[in-house]
């Protein structure tokens, strides 16, 4: 099929009074705050664009596909200074290492692979047929369900948007992404460059607040994909209800630890510190809280102390720290250590001369010891450096603990016995596990990404992202000797005689 001319760029309201503004966090004095941009005319025009393209052209074949894919490669390729920049101002602090490594890398390693096996994916799959349609046959072919819409959260705003987006283009679709508010300079670059690397009825980044997103979401998209809290999620479901629009929910939740009797305990805190410490805990998959056996509490938080200190030294001044997105999260997680230690809990500093820093939102990470659940962070998904440390005394003990809560997205177990492995795997229910290590499983293209229950609904990465944004059309092709005569009106004395022989 000819490749479909790309339509021009529409041009947006003018927005020169936001470019050079210095972007301020909600909740700051009034009149310092950037106006969030609400462009719902625009939106809307580049949405009726892209479902009039997608329909026009409902099934892109493969040079189309691997064009945009291509497109998206370069696009992070040749720019990746300037994505480390635009996510390091709107941090206020992370490292370039950090954004390349769990970015940037991390994002053309998933349009490669979706490159090497696009042609697979989208080969029809032949299926078998019941005896009684013989000599009929069967298959399932995929195709673009035409335009689909994205949300992307601030924590990973590069890796965030384009893993789903490389799911997208790959299945054959059209895609808008709404950016986090939140990240203002990586959502304006990446609304620039998008315009300079694809056509208007290909990709569009949407840019805007709550408003915004709002009017975003009411858009009658083939399917909609949304990444963030929980609580955000209730109300996407209610705004896509009456449209009907299938959505995907990639949100988080509370990821236990579970470290057995006998594990090195270094090697476990060294592994979940780097977990937890990554983006400062600002991740879906961060370990939330840690369950070691009772009595190993204390030597475990000095563990924990002793791989902070060795990754971070210096952590007020240390580069490789990364800041807290704003002020509203930094004060959140100031009141939850708060509200922990006024109910009991015991808190220990992770790195030696630390101390929160509200100027520059730096917060040390802490372990937190003698926790009970009417504290906050045992209730909340906690988002950020504050790490739990809770005693079990039976392995029984320690999974019913795990499955009186809501299902997790990750689960990590420190463990070297293969049938304990076995056994935990086979009693808990999570969105994803790592084994002796944290994180790693959401890095593997060839495994399925997504939550269950309160932690999202639907999978993503790899082959099961490009199956997320298909529609499996089942195709059954009629022989063109067949016995389907056998089995019409009028129903006489044969007819019976074949159904008897049919349901013997």
């Amino acid at each position: 099929m000819p490749t479909q001319p790309s339509l021009p760029r529409p041009t947006p309201p003018p927005a020169a009074s936001y470019a050079n503004t210095p972007y301020t966090p909600a909740g700051a004095a009034p009149g310092s705050a950037r106006p969030a941009p609400c462009y719902s005319t625009t939106m809307e025009s580049i949405f009726h664009q892209m479902r009039a393209a997608s329909r026009q052209d409902q099934n892109p074949d493969y040079s189309q596909r691997r064009r945009r894919l291509d497109a998206l490669h370069r696009l992070l390729m040749e720019n990746r200074k300037a994505l480390t920049d635009a996510v390091a101002q709107d941090f206020g602090q992370r490292s370039a290492e950090e954004t390349q490594l769990l970015e940037l890398f991390t994002c053309q390693q998933s349009v490669r692979h979706a490159r090497r096996h696009l042609r697979k994916w989208m080969r029809p799959e032949r299926r078998g047929i019941s005896i009684w349609f013989r000599p009929a046959r069967a298959e399932v072919r995929p195709q673009p369900l035409g335009c689909v819409g994205i949300v992307a959260p601030w924590n990973y705003p590069i890796l965030l948007t384009v893993a789903p987006l490389v799911a997208a283009l790959a299945a054959g679709n059209r895609a808008m992404v709404k950016m986090s508010e939140l990240a203002p300079a990586t959502a304006q670059l990446f609304a620039e460059l998008v315009g300079r690397y694809f056509g208007a009825d290909e990709v569009s980044i949407v840019e805007g607040g709550a408003e915004t997103a709002q009017a975003f979401v009411r858009l009658p998209f083939d399917h909609l994909l949304y990444t963030g809290s929980t609580r955000v999620a209730r109300l996407v479901l209610r705004e896509t209800a009456e449209l009907l629009t299938p959505v995907t929910l990639e949100l988080g939740g509370k990821s236990p630890v579970i470290v057995t009797p006998g594990f090195p305990m270094a090697k476990a805190a060294e592994r979940v510190m780097i977990g937890k410490c990554f983006n400062a805990g600002q991740t879906c998959v961060a370990p939330d809280y840690v369950l070691v056996p009772e009595g190993m509490e204390e030597g475990f938080a000095a563990a924990c102390r002793a791989a902070v200190e060795a990754s971070y030294p210096r952590i007020n001044i240390n580069l490789d720290y990364t800041a807290i997105i704003d002020d509203a999260h930094f004060q959140r997680l100031i009141d939850c250590v708060a509200d922990a230690k006024k109910k009991g809990a015991t808190v220990v500093t992770l790195a030696d001369k630390a101390v929160t820093d509200p100027s520059r939102r730096i917060f040390p990470p802490v372990a937190l010891l003698g926790c009970n659940a009417s504290m906050r962070v045992m209730q909340e998904e906690i988002f950020g450096p504050i790490l739990p440390i809770l005693p079990y005394r039976e392995l029984g003990d320690a999974l019913a603990q795990i499955n009186s809560r809501e299902r997790p997205l990750a689960l990590y177990l420190f463990d070297t016995d293969r049938q304990r492995i076995d056994h935990v795997l086979d009693q808990t229910v999570s969105g994803g596990v790592t084994i002796n290590d944290t994180l790693f499983h959401a890095a593997q293209d060839n495994l399925p990404f997504g939550g269950v229950g309160a932690s999202g609904t639907g999978q993503y990465h790899g082959r099961e992202g490009f199956l997320t944004f298909s529609k499996l059309k089942p195709v059954f092709r009629q022989s063109r000797f067949n016995g389907a005569g056998l089995l019409q009106p009028p129903y006489g004395i044969r007819f019976k005689q074949m159904l008897r022989f049919l349901m013997r």
